[in-house]
């Protein structure tokens, strides 16, 4: 797995008030479907645009973008050029 997983991860267990335990869910595993609430998402966007320096645009705060550890993983990616 990745640092960038593992970080995000992190923020979610955190942030993302999840029923199952971050760490156990697979990369295209359903946040939405695990628990996380719409102002949960909101509080998971602002604790990445801490941790990896970055700001989600606004053709990127949708609910597709942090669906999942692997879409907000690629939504990252992209916002850091990594």
């Amino acid at each position: 797995m990745s640092d960038t997983a593992n970080r995000i991860r992190t923020i979610l267990a955190q942030h993302a008030k999840l029923a199952k335990d971050a760490s156990s869910l697979t990369e295209d595993a359903d946040l939405y479907q695990a628990g996380m609430s719409s102002h949960a998402s909101v509080n998971v966007m602002l604790a990445l645009e801490g941790a990896f320096d970055i700001e989600f645009p606004d053709h990127m705060l949708t609910r597709s973008v942090f669906s999942s550890v692997g879409a907000i993983r690629s939504a990252v990616e992209e916002l850091t050029g990594a």
